[in-house]
């Protein structure tokens, strides 16, 4: 669906949205900054680094996606760009699943292995501290920006059932609580507690995987063609089973077949010619602020089908 035929309700999240994406790459880019000078040798510490620019990924292919989203038909892709969702939404699932492997592998080598994590003394504008303190304050400046921008994104990807953005939303929320399980790790290596820091950044991966391997499950079936999926989840999407049994009560005869592409439901109803004009808005069973949602009915009359076709 083209940028100028976007239902104006749509074209006002997405702006927002975008706005949205250009502050998180601005804000998280100076976490980014604060903590890499502060890391020092913390696992803790690097492993929330690391994350820290993961999470930049989300942001960046959301906004080129968006841009071709909103691009035209044209000979080369008469179907348009919906699909660059997709995507981009299996682009972030695999970033976030490697990830999250790499750093648990690490964390977990750390602890086998009992490498002992000091966090020395550091000389500043002539004072000389324990560089635990200044770790821990990059660290709480870390939890600010992504409380803030996650609980601003969310409730917008749930009005555009954006699952870019709401894998985005999500490692917001991974994000500040990779600060604070961080600053427990560094506390934990001043009181002498050395596997405190590993142990802390074996819970930070171990939730970064998980966020990876739940978001490539719906990205691969998405890809697939599968039914339409729950946003953040891979149970099948509630609308779109509404819609499903409205179209096998209108058509009992025929096979309902639903698919998702992008944020859009595209509907073929299989074994029945249409009996004339068809209005989807009459047909979407989810009030009218989600019929945009609903972007295609199509149909496949008898022996149209070559895959379901007997042989001669």
């Amino acid at each position: 669906m083209s940028g100028e035929n976007l239902d104006p309700r749509i074209a006002r999240e997405l702006e927002h949205a975008r706005r949205l994406e250009w502050w998180t790459l601005g804000w998280m880019g100076t976490v980014v900054l604060a903590m890499g000078l502060a890391m020092g040798s913390s696992q803790a510490m690097k492993t929330a680094w690391i994350e820290d620019m993961l999470s930049l990924i989300p942001a960046i292919v959301f906004l080129i996606a968006l841009r071709f989203e909103r691009k035209s038909p044209d000979r080369r892709f008469p179907y348009g760009y919906d699909r660059v969702n997709n995507l981009a939404f299996i682009i972030s699932a695999v970033a976030l699943t490697l990830l999250g492997a790499f750093l648990l592998f690490e964390s977990a080598m750390t602890l086998i292995k009992q490498e002992h994590v000091t966090i020395p003394p550091v000389t500043l504008f002539g004072q000389t501290f324990w560089l635990g303190w200044l770790m821990i304050a990059a660290l709480a400046y870390s939890v600010i920006p992504p409380m803030i921008l996650g609980r601003k994104k969310l409730p917008i990807a749930e009005a555009l059932d954006d699952e870019v953005l709401h894998t985005d939303a999500m490692m917001q929320k991974a994000d500040w609580m990779t600060g604070l399980a961080g600053i427990a790790g560094v506390i934990g290596v001043g009181l002498g507690y050395w596997w405190a820091d590993a142990a802390a950044a074996g819970l930070i991966s171990f939730s970064i995987l998980n966020d990876g391997i739940r978001a490539l499950r719906t990205a691969s079936a998405e890809l697939v063609d599968a039914a339409p999926r729950q946003l953040g989840g891979n149970e099948l999407a509630e609308d779109a089973e509404a819609l499903r049994r409205v179209l096998e009560q209108r058509y009992p005869e025929a096979e309902i077949r639903l698919r998702e592409t992008g944020r859009y439901i595209h509907a073929q109803v299989y074994g029945v010619s249409p009996a004339g004009a068809v209005d989807l808005d009459e047909i979407w069973p989810c009030g009218a602020d989600r019929a945009w949602r609903f972007a295609q009915l199509s149909f496949v009359p008898p022996q149209a089908d070559r895959r379901n076709a007997s042989a001669p």
